[in-house]
C-alpha cells in the first residue's frame, strides 16, 4: 500500500482455479478511484484466450489512511503533497 500497490483478495470460496483463470488474462479493475473505501468490493473483468470472466474481489486497504496512501500513489507522494500544501500556506 505504501508503494501505491492495490492488494486484492478473492472472495470467500474463490480461487484462480475456481474462476477458470489461466494466467494469460489481462485484468481490468473497475471503479477503484470512484468507489474506494476500506475493504471495498471491487469488480474485476479478466480477458483471456478462453474469453471474458467477471468476478468480485475485496480490497485489502483496511483503513482510511491506507486508502489515502493508495489514492495518492503511495506514502511518499502523499507526504510530499502534504509538505507542498503546508509550504504553500506560509
Amino acid at each position: 500500500v505504501g508503494m501505491g500497490v492495490l492488494p486484492l483478495q478473492f472472495m470467500e470460496g474463490q480461487s484462480p482455479e475456481s474462476l477458470g483463470l489461466k494466467g494469460d488474462e489481462v485484468f481490468d479493475i473497475c471503479g477503484i478511484l470512484e468507489n474506494m473505501t476500506p475493504n471495498a468490493k471491487i469488480k474485476v473483468v479478466a480477458k483471456g484466450t478462453t474469453g471474458i470472466k467477471e468476478f468480485y474481489v475485496i480490497s485489502r486497504l483496511d483503513t482510511g489512511i491506507e486508502v489515502s496512501y493508495f489514492l495518492n500513489g503511495g506514502i511518499l507522494p502523499k507526504v510530499l503533497r502534504e509538505i507542498g500544501l503546508k509550504a504553500g500556506r506560509r
